[in-house]
C-alpha cells in the first residue's frame, strides 16, 4: 500500500469516533500516504491528527452539480490510491471509489455496496457495541486491529490564547469552577427540555457559584437568547467559537453538561468529563452505542427524557464535582 483513501465525511462528533480506525489503519501500513475526505467543517479537526498526511474536502449534500462530481472522480483517478476505506455507509462514495479505479474498496453492505470489494453487514442500528468499536470492526476486514483505542486530540497554542484571552474578558480565573453547557441537539428526540437547561443553569449559577458558558452552533445562536434574558451571569457564546476554539475551552472546563451531540466528543477528546442526557428506548441512538468514549464521563439515561428531572441533573453535578474537589 502506497496511497490509502479513508472517507467520513459527516458531522465532526462522529468523526472523533473514527480516529482510532484512521490510526489503525495508519500504523498497519506505515510507509503509506494517508488522506482524508472530510466535510470542510471538520478539515481543521482532521488536520490535527498528526497520522494524516493529506486532507480533502467534500461536502456531505446532495447538490453537488454533475460536473463537479465528474471532476471529483477524475481528482480520485489520478492520485492512484491503492486502498479506499467508507467509514460512513455512502453510495455517492461507492460509485465515486469504483469509477476512480482504486483496487480495494472497503465498505459497509448498504448503497449501492456490489461495488466494493470488503463489505461489513451494517449492525449498527442495533447499538450493542460502541461507534467507536464498531468502527474498528470496518477495518479489520482488510486485517486491521489496534489496541491504541484513545480518541485525543491536540490543542493549538493560538486557541489556548484564545481562551485565555476569553478568561479575562469575562472575570474567569484558572480557581473558578467553570461549567460549560451545550443544550443543543440535532436529532429532536434527543432533546432533553431547553426550559430545563434554562433552569438548571440558573441553579448552578446561584447555588453552586459555579461560572457557566453556553456553547452552540451558529444555527443555535437565535435560539441561545432564552439562557440570557433572565440569566445575568451567564455566559452565551453560542455561534462565537470554531471547533477547534471549542475543544480549547472545553480542555479548560471542569465539566461539560450536554444532550447527545457532538461536542461530548469534543469534550472527551481532551480529556474533559462529560454528563450527558440520553434516551434509552432507542438502540440506535442509545448511550452505549453513542456515549462519551473513554473514563470519567457519566450518563443520564431514560426511556422519556421528560422523566429526566432538573433535580437528578444538579445533584449528579454537585456529586461529581464534590467527588472531583475531594481527589485533588
Amino acid at each position: 500500500m502506497k496511497n490509502i483513501l479513508v472517507v467520513r465525511n459527516d458531522r465532526f462528533g462522529e468523526f472523533i469516533l473514527n480516529i482510532p480506525a484512521i490510526r489503525a489503519l495508519k500504523n498497519s501500513f506505515s510507509s503509506a500516504r494517508l488522506n482524508l475526505i472530510v466535510s470542510p467543517q471538520v478539515k481543521p479537526l482532521a488536520q490535527k491528527l498528526e497520522f494524516v498526511d493529506n486532507v480533502i474536502e467534500w461536502d456531505n449534500k446532495r447538490n453537488h452539480r454533475f460536473f463537479e462530481k465528474v471532476n471529483f472522480i477524475k481528482f480520485l483517478k489520478k492520485q492512484k490510491f491503492d486502498l479506499a476505506v467508507m467509514l460512513n455507509p455512502s453510495k455517492e462514495f461507492n460509485i465515486f471509489t469504483y469509477l476512480a479505479g482504486i483496487p480495494i474498496r472497503v465498505g459497509y453492505d448498504r448503497k449501492w455496496s456490489f461495488l466494493l470489494t470488503h463489505k461489513l453487514k451494517d449492525l449498527k442500528y442495533l447499538g450493542k457495541k460502541h461507534e467507536v468499536e464498531y468502527n474498528l470492526d470496518l477495518v479489520s476486514l482488510i486485517g486491521i486491529s489496534t489496541n491504541d483505542k484513545s480518541i485525543l486530540i491536540n490543542i493549538d497554542k493560538q486557541d489556548e490564547i484564545f481562551v485565555d484571552n476569553l478568561f479575562k474578558k469575562y472575570n474567569i480565573s484558572e480557581s473558578n469552577n467553570l461549567v460549560v453547557l451545550h443544550p443543543w441537539t440535532s436529532d429532536s428526540v434527543k432533546q432533553w427540555p431547553l426550559e430545563n437547561f434554562k433552569v438548571l443553569a440558573k441553579r448552578l449559577i446561584e447555588e453552586l457559584f459555579l461560572k457557566v458558558i453556553v456553547i452552540g452552533g451558529e444555527e443555535e445562536r437565535g435560539k441561545s437568547g432564552v439562557f440570557t434574558s433572565d440569566i445575568s451571569d451567564i455566559i452565551n457564546l453560542t455561534g462565537e467559537l470554531t471547533l477547534l476554539q471549542a475543544a480549547a475551552l472545553l480542555k479548560k472546563s471542569r465539566l461539560l453538561i450536554s444532550n447527545d451531540s457532538g461536542p461530548i466528543h469534543l469534550a472527551a477528546s481532551v480529556n474533559t468529563g462529560v454528563i450527558a442526557i440520553f434516551r434509552s428506548d432507542l438502540p440506535e441512538k442509545s448511550a452505549r452505542r453513542w456515549g462519551p468514549w473513554g473514563e470519567g464521563h457519566i450518563i443520564i439515561e431514560k426511556a422519556d427524557l421528560s422523566d429526566i428531572s432538573v433535580d437528578e441533573v444538579f445533584n449528579t453535578v454537585r456529586n461529581c464535582l464534590r467527588y472531583e474537589s475531594a481527589i485533588y
